[in-house]
């Protein structure tokens, strides 16, 4: 039986010890030190890590995390959606975000040229300037080859990228595919549309790219999951994995709640209704925002493998 504990502070309290004492903290909290324990096990038990967010994620300030985790050996696969692609691409290029408001006059900022993501703003100018980026690196894929299944076109674009707080370039550095069902759900998928107007035998093959994931793994494999949001990306990981078995090791963070029946609220335990999570699987769903509890538990988790002589570039 374990009991509450009260939470203390003491001078040098680093994450990891921070992060233990939640434990005996309550509601959230516990949630959170299981998904420590649950990604340092699955690393541990030499899992294929599937790592999934969506792309408000790479809007905020964790882009640069996320390529360190992938410099550090901790993803082995990821799935994503578009706009964090264009958004990893134009930061890249030097563009930077604007943290505002909530509670903007979103009249003020549409007649000013500016999109809001939350409190973050993106420029329209942002999107013209990752026009004028899009056209060559297109035209270099072209001359390459003609067609493309998506993860084999993010790494060659990711060798193009030198930013080393880049998820592309980090990911092709380091042979981690990267998968995005949804390519022409934005900005990106219009400049393909475009590009393909002038040269119609250009062609991105979304269904070779299915058939990519599901090879990626297989039935033998121990499969590990930490999945930041929903969408599209939280979903085509688990079904890849329903396909070969289901998960052994889950990790859920998200705002959402699953009585909306919503993907992106869907629980891992949900999940083994339909055997995308393993009914002995280790798993658990922490509720909150991502950008608050990921780099707690991630971070924690870190230390502990850090200590332990586990990470690729520790």
């Amino acid at each position: 039986m374990t009991y509450v504990k009260d939470f203390k502070w003491e001078k040098g309290l680093n994450v990891k010890d921070l992060v233990n004492q939640y434990n005996n903290l309550g509601f959230q909290s516990i949630e959170l030190a299981r998904a420590t324990e649950t990604i340092i096990k699955m690393k541990k038990a030499s899992a294929k890590v599937f790592f999934t967010f969506t792309s408000n994620m790479v809007t905020s300030g964790l882009r640069g995390f996320f390529a360190q985790l992938i410099k550090l050996g901790i993803p082995d696969i990821i799935v994503t959606t578009v706009g964090g692609l264009e958004e990893d691409i134009m930061k890249a290029y030097g563009e930077k975000f604007v943290i505002g408001d909530f509670r903007s006059d979103d009249v003020a900022l549409y007649e000013k040229g500016v999109n809001r993501v939350g409190n973050l703003y993106i420029t329209n100018e942002s999107y013209c300037n990752f026009e004028n980026i899009m056209l060559p690196i297109l035209s270099k894929l072209y001359q390459k080859k003609k067609r493309w299944a998506v993860s084999e076109m993010l790494k060659e674009i990711g060798f193009m990228l030198n930013d080393e707080d880049s998820i592309l370039y980090q990911a092709a550095k380091n042979n981690v595919d990267i998968y995005c069902p949804a390519i022409t759900d934005g900005a990106f998928g219009f400049h393909l549309f475009m590009f393909q107007q002038d040269h119609d035998d250009f062609i991105v093959d979304v269904v070779k790219d299915f058939k990519n994931i599901l090879l990626s793994t297989s039935q033998d494999d121990i499969k590990g999951l930490i999945s930041l949001g929903g969408s599209i990306s939280k979903h085509h990981a688990i079904f890849a994995c329903l396909l070969n078995g289901g998960l052994d090791y889950a990790v859920y963070m998200t705002t959402a709640h699953e009585k909306s029946g919503s993907m992106s609220g869907a629980t891992t335990n949900e999940a083994k209704s339909w055997g995308k999570v393993k009914d002995d699987s280790d798993a658990v769903t922490v509720i909150g925002d991502a950008t608050i509890t990921f780099t707690l538990a991630m971070i924690s988790a870190l230390e502990k493998l850090n200590e332990e002589g586990l990470l690729k570039n520790g």
